[in-house]
């Protein structure tokens, strides 16, 4: 389903007149599936059903071609009935009920009635069908996800007051969010995903379940705690799920990192503290994310370097010090923060090259204020770039966001030397071709001009030859055998 937010701003109660017409419009947008599909089932005797997100953003006026649906029908009825109607099946899903097909342009999953739990040590829930309707309904995570659209009749089944909750924008459980999150303890992360995607406000009851239940999402395992994390940080909103996370202690448990900061003083003393410096930066960073569309092709949402900015701060704890005039220093707070940021993302699985990505923007953070004035030599800047590597435009991102202070003469010289810095990389790139900075000999040109066949010495001149070039920019090769050879005479 798309992330894209409607468009009335967060916290705003919707009209129930606007809800109405957004999803009839929708209904008949989708009309060409929905009603085929529909008499199809009822033509074999089952029940059908439009379900879930689908319903929840056709009345907040999203669209998708990707449609969830519920049926009374067993796996191998579905499967048969959408086998005769669309392009390509799939039954990776077929242990929890759900077979899959695609017509066209349109995706559909099927799902048959069901009812699941968590064993209380287990991470798998338990799979039983169901039989009607309303008691598939009832074992979903909150009511704006608990309504459905009876199919091809289009009936509206709302048996949880879910219309109600979307109109005022909040999110509760269909039943008590205690049986809930014991069902599925990930839901308590689906909430603060919910309020980040959506906007809504999440009901006290559940905020206070969430509080007593969070050693429970321990049960769950970190592939499903990753991705839940992971649309929360893409969604739009990320602060306001983040913000639930750690008030209701599941950030104690799934990111520790980022609750830690409430107790660092902000060595400016620019903002009340550095979590709350924190995610001003990710609000930023996601300001400056056209930035990454328009220079490196890289779309929003952007994962990478929105996570980079929540984490860049993470290493201060380890590495706060006071000194006798008062003054709190945080000395390698970006190597140590790195450090952290990839044994976090180890432990919730995440891919190598997002690891890599991240951990390498936490630690490259700080190395622009060395920058002063613009005083760095070329050869800085080329070390630069090439520190950087492929990360370049997501630091560009990242430090530009870490700029928070209130002091606009500050703000605005930060913003320059930047401004400066980037123009002298795009310069030295037209000339010099920075993205791919080598050497000017190679590796066989090497061994020809020393008379050396392969082994440790052509790395090793490999890399003298590499510095030369970072230091003086592109040489002829005639001066760069000269200078090999003078090298290797130096070593003896």
């Amino acid at each position: 389903m798309t992330d894209t937010p409607d468009q009335t701003p967060p916290g705003a109660p919707l009209r129930l007149v606007d809800v109405q017409a957004a999803v009839a419009a929708e209904l008949d947008r989708i009309a060409p599936v929905i009603d085929d599909l529909g008499a199809r089932f009822a033509a074999a005797g089952h029940e059908l059903a439009l379900v879930g997100g689908p319903v929840r953003d056709a009345m907040l006026g999203r669209a998708s071609n990707d449609l969830d649906l519920t049926t009374s029908a067993r796996p191998e009825q579905t499967d048969k009935i959408l086998k005769s109607w669309g392009d390509a099946w799939w039954d990776m899903g077929r242990d929890f009920g759900t077979i899959g097909c695609r017509k066209g342009d349109w995706i559909v999953e099927v799902t048959t009635y069901r009812s699941e739990s968590y064993d209380p040590d287990s991470r798998k829930p338990e799979v039983q069908y169901g039989d009607t309707l309303a008691g598939d309904l009832g074992r979903r995570d909150f009511t704006v996800n608990a309504m459905a659209v009876r199919l091809p009749g289009r009936e509206l089944e709302d048996p949880y007051g879910g219309v109600v909750d979307l109109a005022h924008r909040v999110l509760r459980t269909p039943g008590t969010a205690e049986q809930s999150f014991s069902d599925d303890p990930l839901r308590m992360m689906r909430a603060a995903r919910f309020a980040a995607q959506l906007g809504f406000a999440v009901d006290p009851s559940v905020v206070r379940a969430m509080t007593d239940m969070a050693d429970r999402i321990t049960i769950i395992s970190a592939e499903r705690v990753r991705d839940e994390l992971t649309k929360l940080i893409c969604a739009p909103y990320p602060r306001r799920g983040l913000e639930l996370l750690v008030e209701t202690g599941l950030a104690d448990r799934v990111l520790p990192e980022l609750p830690a900061l409430k107790l660092e003083r902000d060595e400016h003393h620019r903002h009340k503290d550095v979590y709350e410096h924190t995610l001003t930066v990710l609000e930023q960073a996601i300001e400056l994310e056209p930035r990454l569309a328009e220079r490196a092709e890289i779309p929003a949402p952007d994962f990478v370097s929105r996570f980079a900015a929540l984490m860049h701060d993470v290493g201060k704890p380890k590495t706060r010090r006071f000194q006798d005039d008062g003054i709190v220093t945080f000395h390698h707070h970006d190597v140590v923060g790195a450090k952290l940021t990839r044994k976090r993302m180890r432990a919730l699985k995440f891919s190598n090259d997002q690891i890599d990505a991240v951990g390498d923007l936490v630690e490259l953070h700080l190395r622009f204020h060395g920058y002063g004035s613009g005083e760095w030599t070329d050869s800085a800047v080329r070390r630069y770039v090439r520190d950087a590597g492929d990360q370049l435009e997501r630091l560009h991102v990242l430090t530009r966001a870490d700029c928070t202070t209130r002091n606009k003469k500050k703000a605005d010289r930060l913003r320059r030397t930047y401004d400066d810095l980037e123009a002298r990389i795009d310069r030295l790139a037209g000339e010099e071709e920075l993205a791919s900075i080598r050497p000017d000999l190679d590796g066989n040109q090497i061994m020809t001009i020393l008379g050396i066949g392969p082994g440790r010495e052509v790395g090793e001149a490999y890399k003298f030859l590499l510095e030369l070039r970072l230091d003086n920019g592109p040489m002829a090769q005639d001066a760069a055998a000269a200078a090999l050879r003078e090298w290797w005479a130096a070593r003896g």
